[in-house]
């Protein structure tokens, strides 16, 4: 880069690190070269220092059970409405734009791997997420309700802007952990994006969450900007067990 084009990129250093631009003044009445392309350096390696730091701490707040990633993903499996291009799925345009994702398929057909991984990278592009098991989720929203620390819960989970909700529908509920799982869905529609993964088809959600009106609510609002991703296909986890066994 020539001098001008390095003083350029100094004030948009500035201003992505929140400082003045009295660097760039200085630059311009009394440093060298050598000394501009120093300065340069140093904005340079402290934002991706930044960058790497902001990384680390939305994989940690994510919280997911393992590390998986969408390199090597058979997507041969899947069968995406055609509203959905695989190119938009993978590079998460789906959450800039607020939509939902509801992943349904048999057990052990990747959908729990696909989202992790889904997360994974919307993590790597900075967008604060969060991973739960609808259990999980359902035991942190009843515990805080007791404590009276529900509002402040809703708050919390508010901030992410993609919510990844693993095995949805997998264990039955009363009717007020239905009803707080409600609530994070109200709360969440048209502002975040969510994504569920579950084996269980709209028409049995009434059984599962114990109220048909509210199982209808809930099915209204994921799909009114959703997408329904379907996983086809045996057990990867149990057609790798065979293989091993033989």
């Amino acid at each position: 880069m020539d001098r001008s084009e390095v003083r350029l990129e100094i004030s948009q250093f500035c201003r992505q690190l929140i400082l003045s631009q009295n660097a760039v003044r200085l630059c311009d009445l009394e440093a060298t070269p050598k000394q501009e392309e120093f300065l340069h350096k140093v904005f340079r390696e402290e934002l991706e220092h930044r960058e790497r730091q902001k990384r680390i701490r939305l994989f940690q707040k994510a919280a997911f059970p393992v590390r998986k990633t969408l390199e090597g993903y058979e997507f041969s499996a899947l069968r995406l409405p055609s509203t959905l291009p695989l190119d938009e799925l993978i590079s998460c345009q789906f959450i800039q734009e607020k939509k939902n994702l509801v992943m349904y398929g048999p057990v052990g057909t990747g959908k729990t791997h696909l989202a992790i991984a889904i997360g994974t990278k919307a993590c790597e592009m900075g967008i604060p997420t969060r991973f739960f098991t609808a259990a999980s989720l359902v035991t942190k929203l009843s515990e805080s309700k007791r404590n009276g620390l529900l509002e402040r819960t809703m708050k919390e989970l508010e901030k992410a802007q993609l919510l990844v909700i693993d095995e949805w529908g997998y264990l039955p509920m009363d009717r007020e952990e239905a009803q707080l799982l409600f609530q994070v869905v109200a709360a969440s529609y048209e502002r975040r994006s969510l994504v569920i993964t579950t084996n269980l088809e709209f028409s049995k959600w009434g059984g599962i969450f114990t109220d048909d009106q509210m199982a209808a609510a809930m099915i209204d609002r994921l799909a009114h900007h959703g997408q329904l991703v379907v996983f086809e296909g045996e057990s990867y986890r149990l057609k790798h067990a065979l293989m091993r066994q033989k």
